[in-house]
């Protein structure tokens, strides 16, 4: 099922199964039971799938994307979380901080996004994948002063201003994806693409991810798990590609779609 949430013409959000304009309503809690109603409406406004409950996410997770960055593949996962205020839906603007405008410095990352849709602690690898309720695309926005230089050795701040976590434009739930390490990722910045690559180079898969994070640890339904990005990335590039105001970066996913947003 391809799950959108969306503002219909009356301004009430809404879940829906994406007719492409329109949507075939739901009832039923999103990590509940869902039904159908045969009835539709008119997408007014297109919404993030979900109002994220935790966003945990992982660097240097493409054996590429080390590389790139010249770091070594690391042991264990890197893990640094975003707030949820950072959320936006598809269409939001992108905005650079006012603390960034000393340099250009806000970087693109397209990412596929885990969705957890029942509570997991401590969840054998081999059984991971049972937790996970769908998967969407997100955009894993990033100061990289202050990712590398602002936040005491830690990432949470160059990676956690507002609007720093695009996500949508559906959730495709798990059962038409049973094998995530199979996705297309890219990035098309103003019509050019900036990422390509495949969820099959991640150094630690999602069922590893889910298994390592869930350790003596609840993932609660509505968790969101990025899952790292592939090569490419603005500022590996010579010269570096920073995003600027009156930009347009797409996030695009095989099965899952395009995920597009402004930068102001």
């Amino acid at each position: 099922m391809r799950i959108i949430r969306f503002l219909d013409d009356k301004g009430q959000t809404q879940l829906g199964i994406d007719r492409g304009g329109l949507a075939e309503l739901l009832k039923g809690e999103l990590f509940g039971k869902l039904e159908p109603t045969g009835k539709t409406a008119k997408v007014a406004k297109l919404l993030a799938p979900l109002a994220a409950t935790n966003i945990f996410c992982i660097g240097a997770n493409y054996r590429e994307h080390a590389k790139e960055s010249g770091v070594a593949v690391p042991e264990m996962p890197i893990v640094f979380m975003k707030p949820t205020s950072a959320q936006i839906n598809p269409g939001d603007t992108i905005k650079i901080p006012a603390c960034c405008r000393k340099g250009p410095e806000v970087d693109y990352e397209c990412e596929l996004a885990v969705v957890i849709g029942k509570p997991a602690r401590d969840v054998p690898e081999a059984k991971a994948l049972d937790y996970v309720f769908g998967y969407t695309a997100a955009n894993d926005v990033s100061a990289r002063m202050w990712q590398k230089h602002g936040g005491g050795g830690q990432w949470v701040r160059g990676k956690g201003f507002d609007t720093f976590c695009p996500l949508g434009p559906a959730l495709v739930t798990a059962d038409e994806i049973p094998d995530p390490q199979t996705i297309r990722l890219r990035t098309i910045l103003n019509g050019q693409v900036m990422q390509d690559h495949t969820t099959g180079d991640m150094i630690f898969t999602v069922a590893q991810l889910i298994a390592f994070l869930s350790q003596d640890t609840t993932l609660l339904p509505g968790t969101v798990i990025l899952t790292g990005t592939p090569q490419g990335v603005g500022a590996a590039r010579k010269p570096p590609v920073y995003l600027t105001p009156g930009d347009e970066v797409t996030i695009d996913l095989d099965k899952i779609g395009k995920l597009t947003n402004p930068v102001g």
